[in-house]
């Protein structure tokens, strides 16, 4: 049987890696609609100036469209504005035509609109009216809002039914390729927080999108269900990978979790040098492991100084010696059987003159190294 990897440290879940987004998602540039190309071409060439950077052109573009009410352009307007792209950041304006477009219906406008209101910049901090917003937002098919609706359903009150209704939010959020909300379903299921009792296979695909979209701490629960054959049989060799591309981060709990592989040979053979290495890594960062303490102190003063050496070049990789089991060179200079030289051929006048010139080399660098002993003895 697999050897068995923590799931948990001080009683705590795993946590999500630095590289994850923030709990309250409010990137609006990825949602910004263009509008239907035969509709509103205005509109679709100022989002590709947009896309491309070229953010006054896309302002003049959206402009008259924006004037006339189409919605997609007062989006892409109050996206300028809200971001300072190509023009002064300027709140209040970014606002006022996030409400021009959300009170035509526009579900990326009605979520900017609410993370105004959420935040308390330039408008007074409304939640409820936020809600109101994000509710409209995610039945539009906002990935976004979907994912903070089902956060603020948990936050507010955390029962069976609340779960269930998060879990339904994070499912279609994740659908749309929202990592984050792919991670949550997955740990919505795999714990039965939504009171229909705990169901890791259900969970294993959205935990593996999650992973594959460098969530770190996707990354960690996948390998260490893997590892452990939480959701169907082990899988020591994809558990190890997962939880090496973890730890590569730098996250602390993954570098204890792939020194308890090495340490054990799951995945991998048994190394206790990289154990240690690893061990060491994660111990800087604040977490402890009595068991990999006892490994570190059974291993010989030479073994674990060179651990602490590995340790200490990490993540920089040892440089490599150029001339390390380099050929030998040819024996150019006299001649030899087999020697090769792409040089052309010299004529006796320059033979010679080239010797001249290697004895004067010669001489001027022994006298160098001469001048520089007799200085240090006199020191």
């Amino acid at each position: 049987p697999p050897v068995a990897i923590d799931v948990q440290t001080d009683g705590k879940a795993v946590e999500r890696g630095e590289d994850s987004q923030k709990i309250e998602q409010t990137d609006t540039a990825g949602g910004i609609k263009a509008g239907k190309a035969e509709e509103d071409e205005a509109v679709d060439l100022a989002f590709g100036a947009f896309q491309r950077g070229y953010y006054l052109t896309a302002l003049e573009l959206a402009l008259p469209r924006a004037q006339l009410g189409d919605p997609a352009a007062q989006t892409l307007i109050a996206e300028l504005y809200s971001k300072g792209l190509g023009v002064g950041l300027d709140h209040k304006k970014a606002l006022s035509w996030y409400k021009l477009a959300s009170q035509a219906g526009d579900a990326q406008a009605q979520f900017a609109q609410a993370m105004y209101l959420l935040d308390g910049v330039s408008i007074e901090k409304d939640e409820a009216a936020a809600k109101v917003l994000l509710e409209k937002s995610a039945k539009g098919g906002n990935a976004n809002a979907q994912f903070n609706l089902a956060q603020m359903a948990i936050a507010n009150r955390p029962t069976a039914a609340t779960y269930a209704r998060a879990l339904a939010l994070f499912k279609q959020s994740g659908d749309q390729g929202n990592a984050e909300a792919q991670y949550a379903a997955a740990q919505l299921l795999a714990q039965g927080l939504d009171g229909l009792g705990q169901r890791p296979e259900e969970a294993l695909p959205s935990l593996k999108k999650a992973a594959e979209a460098r969530i770190v701490g996707a990354q960690i629960e996948l390998g260490i269900w893997l590892a452990n054959g939480v959701a169907g049989e082990a899988d020591p060799d994809a558990a190890f990978n997962w939880m090496s591309r973890a730890a590569s981060t730098g996250n602390p709990l993954a570098q204890n979790r792939l020194a308890q592989m090495y340490a054990n040979g799951v995945g991998t053979d048994k190394d206790e040098l990289e154990a240690a290495k690893w061990h060491i890594l994660a111990r800087r960062a604040g977490l402890a492991d009595t068991k990999l303490d006892r490994l570190f102190n059974r291993m010989t003063i030479e073994r674990r100084a060179e651990a602490l050496s590995l340790a200490n070049l990490w993540p920089k990789k040892p440089v490599r010696d150029p001339f390390e089991n380099a050929p030998p060179k040819p024996d150019v200079e006299t001649g030899g059987e087999g020697a090769v030289s792409d040089a052309p051929p010299e004529s006796k006048a320059d033979e010679s003159s080239a010797k001249a010139e290697m004895k004067e080399n010669a001489k001027e660098s022994s006298e160098k190294t001469l001048i520089q002993s007799d200085e240090k003895s006199k020191q």
